[in-house]
């Protein structure tokens, strides 16, 4: 017969001593985002409120701002026509030098579901860039933004790093 691990232990088996815990690991410090609207009303300012970040506006950030670009669009018709034209424009290299974009995020221009024509447009977007969708918050359009981000950005508030 050959050697082998036995199967049976005969007597008392010792428990084995505790491990110490492991330390937690290390957190990276969040990347800090740059809002970038496309539009007027694209709800830079209330993202970067909630999520934090840089609220540039409709302007590429400047020298002082987070490099890391998020793209922000309502998802009208004409917010989504806003969305590929500037995406070109940042990989053909015509966009400020040190900028990266990330993804874009689509806020909801109204509750409900999209009309079908719109929801192609936002497929269309969604195969050349990561896309992140923030639904309709009634509450943020009263002004207030004190409540946590609705769970369907969770992707999104994890991308940031927002700890709200």
């Amino acid at each position: 017969m050959g050697q082998g691990p036995e199967i049976w232990i005969r007597g008392p088996v010792a428990v084995p001593e505790a491990a110490p815990p492991e330390p937690a690991p290390a957190r990276a410090a969040a990347r800090r985002f740059s809002w970038v609207g496309l539009h007027g009303g694209a709800g830079v300012s209330t993202l970067a409120a909630v999520y934090g970040g840089h609220d540039s506006g409709r302007a590429w950030p400047g020298p002082d701002g987070p490099p890391s670009v998020l793209l922000v669009a309502r998802t009208h018709a004409a917010g989504l026509d806003a969305v590929l034209p500037v995406v070109d424009t940042v990989r053909r290299g015509e966009a400020p030098h040190g900028l990266a974009l990330d993804a874009v995020v689509l806020v909801a221009d109204a509750p409900g579901r999209l009309p079908r024509p719109l929801a192609h447009r936002i497929r269309l977007v969604e195969s050349v860039i990561d896309v992140y969708r923030v639904p309709w918050v009634n509450e943020w359009r009263l002004g207030d933004l004190t409540g946590r981000p609705p769970r369907e950005t969770e992707p999104l508030a994890r991308l940031v790093g927002a700890t709200r």
